[in-house]
């Protein structure tokens, strides 16, 4: 038995053959990944912010801390140590640098991955819920972190 494998119109060694496919693989996800980056709908800030979140369903359970990893206008990434399903709607609370108040949210969770070292995941949040002053103390984190001049500021 050979070891050879029929690539495009070539015959390739089947170690070959693996490494092309997973480069135009690893290709195709970078291609991907990128198109959905261009077609986010607000703009991510990278920012390491103490958030508090619980299950909203239940409602007797305490709050488990972490960090943000970015936020948006639509929501917040952040990583945890226990897996938490698809759609899970949470109770999110972000402590903002310069806020008055902790902002308090409805979200869901739109996805989660398993990170690659130790038992950690990355989870997106999508916000569903928030008071408008709550929004506006988002909106003006983000501005301030951008260096945009933001028209929604809060006395």
């Amino acid at each position: 038995m050979t070891n050879d494998v029929l690539y495009g119109k070539f015959i390739v060694n089947y170690r070959i053959y693996i490494t092309l496919t997973r480069r135009r693989s690893v290709s195709y996800v970078d291609n991907i990944r990128q198109s959905v980056e261009d077609e986010r709908r607000y703009k991510r800030v990278e920012s390491v912010i103490p958030v508090q979140y619980r299950n909203l369903r239940k409602s007797g359970e305490s709050s488990t801390g972490s960090l943000t990893r970015n936020i948006s206008e639509g929501g917040i990434c952040f990583k945890t140590s226990q897996f938490i399903s698809l759609a899970c709607r949470l109770v999110v609370e972000l402590e903002l640098p310069a806020a008055p108040k902790p902002v308090k949210a409805i979200s869901k969770v739109a996805w989660i991955r398993k990170l690659p070292v130790g038992d950690q995941y990355e989870v997106g949040n999508q916000f569903l819920e928030m008071t408008k002053e709550d929004k506006k103390m988002i909106l003006n984190f983000i501005h301030e972190s951008l260096n945009i001049d933001s028209p929604l500021r809060i006395p």
